[in-house]
């Protein structure tokens, strides 16, 4: 993105937080149906990759009839996200609580061993409703962003999570070792929270997702191998008004193999959960980036083949 771009980008989120939270629910909702309707029919390089992608999940029989109807509903659900995550700072306790549902017994009962807790997200639905929404359950927890660019934006983003009772720790150019400050917090026996369906960095684990080779964040696996936590895939969509969360069986440390190979299997398995979830709620994975192998550019292929 262009300096420009950026500083754009920067504005329009400004007036996101500052204008969407006053404007009548019904109003929000009309209108960011409305933009996603107008992105869809414009068919820019977000959809296009967005129906890219939907089109591993649903496979070749789907028509382009089905597949652009898939993406239209994908797009709605991407918007909807920044629309709540424009008006969530101004929900009232009882508004966040009644609008996500979600069983945490499994929670509760790794928590109680001691050794902390990870939550493996993919991008689905909104979890940042669905991190409010824990911590009032009385699971305050730590997580960690994108830089993203300008630094006035990623500091917005900061502050939004921040107010929403998240520790946020950045993917970069932090202070300190971030993995290291996560490996804490689990000894502490607190919960992580962690985005994992993209690989941000060149340093992730090969899967098989779909049937295509790919490649997703190693963190979450790596941190359970080293610290003993629990590693439970949690998976979000939306039906209706409400949101609801998924927590999927933990995945346990594999009895044999060295570090690399019970990452490897952990991450596997993580990713397995990830595509029994999407399968079922497509609409609502909000994945417009290139995210399998075949999609990536030779740039970033070449970095990742430099990191091995």
């Amino acid at each position: 993105m262009t300096d420009l771009g950026q500083r754009l980008a920067d504005t329009g989120y400004a007036l996101g937080w500052s204008v969407v939270k006053r404007l009548p629910e019904p109003v929000a909702t009309a209108a960011f149906r409305r933009i996603a309707d107008l992105v869809w029919r414009r068919r820019g390089g977000g959809v296009l990759q967005l129906e890219a992608n939907l089109r591993r999940v649903v496979g070749s029989d789907a028509t382009p009839e089905q597949l652009r109807a898939l993406s239209r509903e994908g797009m709605r659900s991407y918007l909807r996200y920044y629309q709540e995550a424009f008006r969530l700072p101004v929900w009232d306790r009882e508004t966040v609580l009644a609008r996500m549902e979600c069983d945490l017994t499994l929670l509760d009962k790794c928590s109680a061993r001691g050794k902390g807790v990870i939550f493996a997200l993919p991008h689905m639905g909104n979890w940042d409703h669905a991190g409010a929404w824990i911590t009032l359950k009385g699971y305050p927890f730590t997580t960690v962003a994108e830089r993203l660019k300008p630094e006035s934006l990623y500091k917005r983003f900061l502050d939004y999570r921040e107010s929403l009772g998240m520790e946020v720790l950045p993917l970069t150019g932090g202070e300190g070792n971030t993995f290291g400050t996560l490996a804490r917090r689990l000894r502490e026996g607190r919960l992580l929270c962690l985005l994992s369906d993209r690989d941000l960095t060149t340093a992730g684990v090969p899967v098989t997702f779909f049937g295509e080779q790919t490649r997703m964040a190693a963190g979450p696996a790596a941190l359970a191998v080293q610290t003993g936590a629990a590693l439970i895939p949690v998976t979000l969509a939306w039906d209706g008004k409400i949101l609801r969360a998924t927590l999927h069986p933990e995945i346990e440390v594999p009895g044999e193999g060295d570090r690399r190979e019970k990452i490897a299997v952990m991450t596997q398995r993580v990713a397995d959960a990830y595509a029994r979830a999407i399968a079922r709620d497509p609409q609502d994975w909000h994945m417009l980036q290139p995210l399998w192998i075949a999609d990536l550019d030779r740039r970033r292929l070449a970095r990742i083949g430099e990191a091995k």
